[in-house]
């Protein structure tokens, strides 16, 4: 093994959530991961759990493969992305490439790119053709629903600044996800904004569309605590689908014309239909969201009728530096967003509340 610094007193088992089916997901003691040339291990301080996390304990075909895609889970793997953490190992050249030392507070971005590929090389590292992300390949990139968590040679690792917050460190991630949709989003001053679905996601995107300053800042989502957050995070109307007819107020309000720009973020496909239906021509549509299933639109709205500039937004490139700033000076907050913290061995508890989304926005476990 190559040259290591180490804090005393790291075990060589932990405790971690592991994941081999569809609903077969068990907390058991498992080694330590050991680290080599290059990377970092960390002493889990706390792991959101993403809906993507719930996808996976449910089984979507996205994750485990069926209806004509393919798996791209690796299991058995040890769940968890939205992570923070305490450097207790280096090895050789990681503290200098990171700018870490033993017992700083870090995290890392959820893709572990390959550094190899056509997109790695073009730093276009997010869209790894490999693209092993943490907790859902096994070995490769176990996630961090354990105590302690690798981050390999080719992580994207980032130092938390003296007394940052790390209550909202969990956060980081989910943050970094929302201000890559609002960058692809390209807001200019005149534009009115719709954001659909107000989970941790949708509520980091208000905050990071509200610092674009558009014309009009419009959300939408069903549930009455998450409109009144999205309030008071900087939206100037939001509206519910079961009160009302959104995409009529949204014509009524733009000269019948529609929104200038619709991210949808809600997950459910009523989002994506909703958001063709209330843009206007020549706008830009921005989807973010992960579905359980494949969705069907009438594309003869995006080319023949709009002409509409379609554009993903995928992970979180080159936004992690940004986020950890926004919540360290408070431009963005997340107290509110993080509504539940649960012990690790409480996980099923955390994903059945995530699943309902009645009383929880962002739920963390903590190790």
């Amino acid at each position: 093994m190559s040259y290591l610094e180490k804090i005393d007193g790291v075990p060589k088992k932990m405790k971690a959530v592991v994941a081999y089916h569809p609903g077969d997901y068990r907390l058991e003691e498992v080694d330590v991961p050991e680290i080599g040339e290059g990377e970092v291990l960390l002493k889990v301080g706390g792991c959101g759990i993403c809906a993507g996390d719930v996808k996976g304990y449910h089984g979507a075909p996205s994750f485990w493969g069926g209806e004509g895609q393919p798996a791209w889970i690796k299991a058995p793997f040890i769940p968890g992305h939205e992570f923070y953490g305490q450097v207790v190992a280096l090895g050789e050249g990681a503290g200098e490439k990171y700018g870490l030392k033993l017992g700083d507070w870090a995290v890392s971005e959820q893709i572990v790119p390959c550094g190899k590929c056509m997109f790695c090389l073009e730093g276009k590292y997010w869209m790894c053709e490999v693209h092993n992300i943490y907790g859902f390949q096994g070995k490769v990139a176990d996630g961090a629903f354990a105590e302690y968590v690798k981050l390999p040679k080719t992580a994207k690792n980032y130092k938390l600044p003296e007394g940052f917050p790390l209550k909202v460190a969990p956060y980081v991630e989910p943050l970094g996800c929302a201000i890559h949709a609002v960058e692809r989003a390209d807001i200019q001053f005149r534009d009115v904004v719709v954001i659909a679905g107000l989970g941790a996601l949708g509520l980091g995107m208000v905050q990071a569309a509200r610092l674009k300053n558009p014309k009009m800042l419009i959300t939408i989502d069903i549930k009455p605590k998450r409109n009144q957050l999205a309030k008071e995070y900087g939206a100037d109307l939001v509206l519910n689908p079961l009160e009302e007819d959104v995409v009529s107020r949204v014509k009524s309000l733009t000269n019948g014309y529609g929104c200038d720009v619709y991210i949808q973020a809600s997950g459910h496909p009523s989002g994506a239909i909703q958001g063709l239906q209330m843009i206007r021509k020549l706008g830009r549509f921005v989807e973010f969201s992960v579905y359980n299933d494949p969705v069907t639109v009438d594309w003869s709205i995006i080319g023949d009728r709009k002409e509409l500039d379609l554009r993903g937004a995928h992970l979180s490139p080159y936004t992690y530096e940004s986020a950890i700033r926004f919540l360290n000076d408070g431009r963005i907050k997340a107290d509110k967003i993080i509504t539940h913290e649960l012990p690790l061995q409480d996980f099923k508890k955390g994903f059945e509340m995530v699943s309902k989304g009645e009383d929880s926005i962002k739920i963390v476990l903590i190790p």
